[in-house]
């Protein structure tokens, strides 16, 4: 077996594009026709799932993929002055050194994360970025990804930060790494159960490591 693909999410896996998106989703409000979040509620959205979020929003469904894309296009205007989750420069790093392959699946616009990753020197780091709208289907991104790039489910490894993330690679059968520092809180990811859970960037080479001798 060769050394596997290490697939990120972008958004709170890498960068840290968390105030950011809530000061985005505030501002248009009265444009999709729903209350600006306050502190506290988005305090009790990271202890829910992305399909209890979905269901407790007041934003009608046929409105979500149109906010959505606004989101991500205002995000481009700020996405120069984004910064990484403090410690994954390094952690990244460490992964390329030992021969990982590392790629990104984002449902955010492949040019908000090649701006990021231009104005961080991430760019030559990944083997590609693969971005598409979703809410709840990054199953079916990760299919394509396979389609696309020619690798199987044993070339991957995932890591992301939401639930939706673990609910994707469980479905797809791939192990993954849940990260606390993004979105969800510990607690919830925990519920979906990933095959690791890491607080630090500085833990990332080691769950990496143990998952891939276990598929040995």
């Amino acid at each position: 077996m060769t050394e596997p693909i290490i697939l990120f999410d972008f958004d709170g896996t890498i960068a840290d594009t968390h105030q950011m998106l809530i000061a985005i989703l505030n501002r248009l409000a009265d444009e999709f026709g729903y209350p600006p979040l306050s502190p506290a509620q988005v305090e009790t959205m990271r202890g829910l799932s992305s399909q209890e979020i979905i269901r407790q929003s007041q934003v009608s469904v046929f409105k979500i993929p149109f906010l959505i894309r606004r989101a991500k296009e205002e995000v481009q205007r700020t996405m120069p002055d984004v910064l990484p989750i403090q410690g994954m420069v390094a952690a990244l790093h460490a992964l390329a050194a030992e021969g990982y392959q590392l790629a990104i699946l984002t449902s955010n616009f492949e040019e908000n994360v090649r701006i990021f990753l231009e104005h961080q020197a991430l760019d030559g780091l990944f083997r590609w970025v693969d971005a598409g709208m979703t809410i709840f289907g990054k199953h079916r991104m990760i299919q394509r990804v396979q389609d696309r790039y020619g690798v199987t489910t044993a070339d991957l490894i995932y890591v992301g930060d939401e639930t939706r993330d673990i609910d994707a690679a469980h479905r797809s059968g791939i192990p993954v790494v849940s990260v606390t520092w993004g979105f969800n809180t510990r607690e919830i990811l925990e519920i979906h159960n990933p095959d690791r859970l890491i607080d630090d960037p500085a833990q990332l080479q080691e769950a990496i490591a143990t998952l891939y001798k276990e598929r040995i």
